[in-house]
Parts: structure tokens; C-alpha cells; sequence
């Protein structure tokens, strides 16, 4: 228990340390993407008998947990290649468990810092939403999930400059087509069905349910709880295979 709690509040400091910038980095492109989606072109549209904004929120608060839990590998990538922190950790005593849960978790912590920011502006916003202890779950799992990737990703890569590519390749692609802007009905069907089976398609239909409709399917929150078992396993297998 102290082990991943050296971890965790260290990471928590750093995050103390700079909370107002932090803050207002994780205000900037949520901002963005309510007026220039919510407001400025979604203004007329309806969805499911929805604003588009109320549409788009839910999406929003998915995808931005996801970017700000998968953010804690460039953190990691500068303890190993620059600081050398990581290194200092693998000397210590602190087991890999305790390390990737207390980095994991910091990520979590990212993720719900930018999940409070959205809610607040669409609260100013005049958008009201049901929010009730599964939604917040859903939430913690999909940080938990991405959070656990990131960690994964930061131990396999080999240059800090290689990491861009995983945010290129996968995570950019995920934000746009998991169900965030437009409902995945409208996709293609031949790529509907590996969309659907996403993280965070799973996340942004079970926010989106929560949130307009104060409902849920049980089973996706099942489905997200085994890939963040899954996602946990082998962030734990990639640390070892980094010490290795």
C-alpha cells in the first residue's frame, strides 16, 4: 500500500505543482469543440430528439478523459529518457504492481480533473444532464483502460519522438470515430462493427444513455470493467519486459 502511494502522490504533487496551467490546458479544447461543434454548427441540429450540444457533451467528456488518462506516457517517457526517475523506481523495492497502479491512477486522476472542467461549462452553458454514481464509473473505467495503454505504450516504445506515433495512428483515430461527433449509426457497415467494439464507443453510448436518458446497458459496463482488467495485465507485462 505505501508503495503505490509513493507513486501515486508523487505524481499528485506534480499535478498540485501545476494546477493552474493544468487546468486551464484541460479548459482549452473542450471550449473549442463546444463552440465550434455544440454551438457554432450543431446550433440547429437535432439527434434523437437532442440538441446536438446535449449530443455532443457526453461524447466529449469520453473522449477527453480518454486523451488526458492515455497523457500520463509523456510524463512516464521524460522520467525514463530525460530524468531518469524510472530507473529509480526499478532499483526501489516497489514492485511493478504498485508502480503501474500508482501511475494508472494519476492518470485517472487527470481524467476526471478534465471530466469536472466540461461538466462546470455546460453547466454555465445552461446544459443539464442525469449524472449519478455509474456515470462516474463509466468514467473511471475508461481512464482506468487508457491510462493503463498509455503506461503500456511509454514502456514499449523506444524514443520519446516514437510516441507520437501511437497518439497518430490510434488514439486520434479513436477520438473521432467513437461515437464523440456523430452518432455510429451513420457508419459505414462494413466498419461499424470494429467501431462498436471500441473502449470508447462503449464509454460515449453509456455517458450518452446516463446522461440524456438516466439510463444504461449493464453489459457495457461489464464489457469495459474485463478490457480494464485486460489493459492493467498488460501494462504490468510491459514493465517487465522494460526491466528486462
Amino acid at each position: 500500500m505505501k508503495d503505490f502511494l509513493a507513486v501515486y502522490l508523487r505524481e499528485i504533487l506534480l499535478i498540485k505543482k501545476r494546477i493552474f496551467r493544468i487546468l486551464l490546458s484541460f479548459s482549452i479544447n473542450p471550449l473549442l469543440y463546444l463552440f465550434a461543434f455544440g454551438i457554432g454548427l450543431g446550433k440547429n441540429i437535432v439527434i434523437g430528439g437532442r440538441s446536438y450540444l446535449e449530443f455532443l457533451i457526453p461524447g466529449l467528456i469520453s473522449a477527453t478523459s480518454m486523451m488526458q488518462a492515455f497523457a500520463i506516457n509523456v510524463e512516464i517517457n521524460i522520467s525514463r529518457f530525460y530524468l531518469k526517475i524510472f530507473e529509480e523506481f526499478q532499483a526501489s523495492p516497489i514492485s511493478h504492481f504498485s508502480y503501474a497502479l500508482g501511475e494508472i491512477l494519476s492518470g485517472v486522476t487527470r481524467a476526471f480533473l478534465a471530466t469536472f472542467i466540461i461538466l462546470a461549462i455546460s453547466y454555465l452553458a445552461g446544459v443539464k444532464f442525469y449524472l449519478n454514481f455509474y456515470f462516474f464509473i463509466a468514467v473511471f473505467l475508461n481512464a482506468f483502460v487508457f491510462a493503463s495503454l498509455g503506461l503500456t505504450s511509454a514502456m514499449l516504445i523506444k524514443s520519446h519522438a516514437d510516441q507520437a506515433l501511437v497518439t497518430n495512428f490510434i488514439i486520434t483515430p479513436m477520438m473521432f470515430l467513437g461515437g464523440t461527433f456523430f452518432p455510429t449509426e451513420n457508419l459505414p457497415s462494413f466498419i461499424k462493427p470494429f467501431i462498436e467494439i471500441l473502449p470508447l464507443t462503449i464509454t460515449s453510448h453509456t455517458l450518452r444513455s446516463i446522461a440524456l436518458y438516466n439510463s444504461f446497458k449493464n453489459s457495457y459496463l461489464i464489457i469495459l470493467f474485463l478490457i480494464a482488467v485486460i489493459s492493467f495485465i498488460i501494462a504490468l507485462y510491459s514493465i517487465k519486459e522494460s526491466k528486462d
